[in-house]
């Protein structure tokens, strides 16, 4: 139950160059970690880990686990849409101080759900870690069944959880009501995170606690603690920040943020580009608003 609370699927900062810049990466981590997020994703969409190469990996990952240092669990994402090479990443990577697994389903090649099983299966038995298995349609184009889900749920002891993005509630309370006891249901998007919550859900991995992981780790903390009051008036002061961070898509809403507030300089990879000064200046007021 180590998922319990906020996640933070972390930004990888790049420098003006391009490159990877180590130091803001260690600032936003900490930054995060002095929120009271509960863990932290590496490798995730949110840090463009399609964009990076497999030394590069390596060192984002190795840096978020040393500063770290312990203090929260990290979770590394290995996912793609060949299972045999996923496999093969699997196999190669370094799990050292690693806790947990993030692997999404496979995107553009669209494969059955009896496809979705078998690689599940053949992921799980590569892991040496917890698995927790992402449902993003709307990036993969494929979604995963509910009845999906919970059969591998029941099958694999070593698939622990969803991280679930559809968007779909029916589904997530199909999920919710038929899971094991020990399966966690996670929201993959922040903005429906407190009303998961209060069907039964078990936290988020956020894109919004890059930028503020307290009010992020409140709303989950309070809903967990049955304190929805609380929640909803946290969620509702953030609700114009969940909607401003993808008015062009993420991430390149979240580092506009970052860097608003100073903590990483506002540099993505292609093909993704920084938002519009239109947005940026939305951005910028709803950040200020939030700060002050």
């Amino acid at each position: 139950m180590q998922f319990t609370g906020t996640g933070v699927a972390i930004v990888t900062p790049f420098k003006n160059d391009k490159t990877v810049d180590f130091y803001a990466l260690q600032r936003v981590v900490n930054h995060c970690i002095d929120g009271q997020v509960d863990y932290i994703v590496a490798l995730g969409t949110t840090g463009e880990s399609i964009t990076l190469d497999s030394n590069e990996k390596a060192e984002v990952v190795r840096c978020v686990v040393n500063t770290t240092a312990g203090r929260v669990p990290v979770v590394m994402g290995i996912g793609g849409s060949d299972t045999a090479s996923v496999v093969d990443d699997i196999k190669r990577a370094n799990f050292e101080g690693i806790k947990g697994l993030l692997s999404q389903t496979p995107y553009y090649n669209k494969p059955q759900q009896a496809g979705l099983i078998e690689h599940y299966r053949a992921v799980a038995a590569a892991s040496p870690v917890p698995v927790i298995m992402y449902n993003v349609p709307g990036r993969t184009g494929v979604n995963m069944t509910a009845e999906t889900t919970l059969a591998l749920a029941h099958e694999i002891d070593n698939i622990v959880a969803i991280k679930e993005a559809s968007g779909m509630m029916v589904q997530l309370m199909q999920i919710i009501k038929d899971r094991p006891d020990n399966f966690l249901v996670i929201s993959g998007d922040d903005a429906i995170s407190l009303p998961l919550m209060a069907v039964g859900g078990h936290g988020v991995i956020s894109v919004a606690a890059n930028a503020f992981p307290q009010e992020m780790s409140n709303i989950i903390r309070e809903s967990l603690n049955n304190n929805y009051a609380t929640a909803q008036a946290i969620q509702y002061e953030m609700l114009d920040l969940f909607e401003a961070l993808f008015i062009e898509g993420s991430p390149s809403g979240v580092k506009a943020a970052l860097h608003i507030l100073e903590l990483c300089d506002n540099v993505l990879r292609l093909p993704l580009v920084p938002v519009s000064q239109k947005t940026y200046n939305i951005l910028e007021s709803v950040v200020q608003k939030l700060k002050s």
